[in-house]
């Protein structure tokens, strides 16, 4: 069947999505302004988020499904996937080494998104039935935004994530895997399928809890894995890293021209594929990592927020930038092929980074075994991610049918070819981040006046849950979120909820 009449519409939608004038400057424009609300405080408060995170059981007796380790772990599960590895490639091979000074600033604006959307998240979860925690977009779009508008959002945003969550979050993650593995070890795809088709079962039948064990365990052993072999290449190369730095930063407001028959990149080539592939590679902005977070056992919608402003840290500055300094360090980036005179694929790149850096066959596999296991937590993340909007628009007895549609899917997507799924992603992924970024700016007036109150009275992010109870007391809509967190709906009985915790008011209330 020949897709090509399909393929150029798409690319014509993706190009007005992607193109210059709607979501890139919406993305970058909606972190600096959330950025400058917030008084920088991705800057500020980046070592405290990261030790509220990566500590243990810091917020006990807090109400949630998982720790906030465990969340921080379930994003940084979706988001650290191909696009670190195939995604910082692609940028900096079209273009150019500027396009990850790009990715930079997009990480860094957008941990202000990442913050802004945790805290919303938080702020405004409820409790299904099953009395798990749900949150995201598509629930504080509606809550926190009054009238059809917040409505029109929060199903715009449900809508495009299910779809998304089949192709960016499952297909393309699972033909990543099996293409990989067979081309390394010769093992053909349906066998690839077939095991990677069983364990997403296995572990998504337990839901969040379970996937958020999982996470806890797989993530950071991942993630230290490939930083490390990374660290090593650099250090075996510091002598260019100066010059490459220096690259990075020049052509990131010149643009550069390859050689070998690349057709050579301007600045504005190199800004686009900068913001684009640090979008797809942290979804900062996105509002898909907000779902994990709304189930973290936290006292406050700010310690949360913190927490996940981590995840686009560790994803971008540490991670892509491992995974790009080392393309440009090594000069892959502008290497070319013998045989075609032109420049190598940029889906080879890393690959062949890490195969010049490190000694013997080590490169090649570090690269196989990091994208398989990158893309594997990436199809755990975005499962939660999509059964949460399943939920959000047909309710909860269509959750376990559609984990179980989720894992089959894989199959499909370790044996087909995923030109059209990749290009039919992209938009969806775009049209998601779309409604969230209106409702960012929307609520941002709310996210930075409870964050300076929080914040004013617990600097050091060291309060007690009862502390937090009585600083927070007396704050417009603090009763609205502890009701909502309990009871799970979006029209709050505070007097049940009260009469529930204070046994005087139930027996005044019976009395009367």
């Amino acid at each position: 069947m020949d897709l090509t009449p399909l393929n150029d519409v798409l690319d014509a939608i993706s190009g007005v999505i992607w193109g210059p004038w709607l979501l890139i400057p919406l993305l970058v424009g909606t972190g600096l302004y959330l950025t400058i609300r917030l008084g920088g405080l991705q800057f500020l408060k980046l070592g405290a988020g990261l030790r509220l995170g990566l500590g243990k059981d810091r917020d006990q007796g807090a109400e949630g499904d998982i720790s906030q380790f465990q969340a921080l772990t379930t994003a940084l599960a979706a988001t650290v996937g191909t696009g670190n590895i195939v995604g910082v490639a692609t940028a900096i091979g079209i273009g150019g080494p500027g396009a990850l000074f790009w990715m930079w600033v997009t990480g860094l604006v957008g941990m202000a998104s990442k913050y802004s959307e945790a805290f919303l998240a938080v702020r405004f979860r409820t409790t299904d039935e099953a009395g798990e925690k749900s949150g995201g977009p598509q629930i504080y779009l509606q809550r926190g935004i009054k009238g059809p508008l917040g409505k029109g959002l929060a199903l715009a945003f449900a809508v495009f994530t299910v779809i998304a969550c089949f192709g960016i979050g499952n297909m393309t993650q699972g033909n990543s895997i099996a293409s990989n593995v067979e081309h390394s070890w010769g093992v053909p795809t349906w066998v690839t399928g077939i095991i990677l088709t069983v364990l997403t079962l296995v572990v998504l039948v337990g839901g969040i809890k379970s996937i958020g064990k999982v996470t806890a365990g797989f993530v950071p052993i991942m993630i230290v894995f490939y930083v490390l072999a990374g660290l090593f290449i650099l250090g075996a190369n510091v002598g260019e890293l100066p010059a490459a730095l220096a690259q990075i930063f020049t052509q990131a407001f010149t643009g550069t021209a390859a050689v070998g028959g690349f057709a050579g990149s301007v600045l504005i080539i190199a800004v686009q594929m900068g913001v684009a592939r640090g979008l797809f590679s942290n979804e900062s902005g996105l509002g898909s990592a907000a779902i994990a977070a709304a189930a973290a056992k936290t006292t406050h919608p700010v310690r949360q927020g913190l927490v996940s402003m981590t995840q686009t840290f560790i994803d971008t500055l540490i991670v892509v930038s491992i995974t790009g300094l080392t393309i440009v360090v090594t000069g892959v980036w502008d290497d070319v092929d013998a045989e075609t005179g032109e420049q190598i694929s940029p889906a080879l790149m890393t690959g062949e980074a890490f195969s010049n850096g490190l000694p013997g066959e080590w490169g090649h596999w570090v690269v196989t075994l990091g994208l398989l296991m990158f893309a594997f937590s990436t199809i755990l993340g975005w499962s939660y991610y999509g059964e949460r909007n399943v939920e959000r628009l047909f309710g909860r007895r269509l959750v376990m049918p559609f984990r179980v549609l989720f894992a089959l899917v894989v199959y499909v997507g370790c044996t087909i070819s995923l030109d059209t799924v990749w290009k039919f992603s992209d938009i969806a992924n775009g049209l998601m981040a779309l409604p969230n970024l209106i409702g960012l700016l929307l609520l941002s007036g709310l996210v930075a006046r409870e964050t300076r109150h929080y914040l004013k009275h617990d600097p050091k992010l060291e309060a007690t849950r009862d502390e937090v109870e009585a600083f927070m007391a007396d704050q417009p809509g603090w009763a609205d979120w502890k009701a909502g967190d309990e009871i799970g709906t979006s029209r709050i009985d505070l007097t049940a909820v009260q009469q529930r915790r204070d046994p005087a008011v139930a027996d005044e209330a019976s009395r009367s």
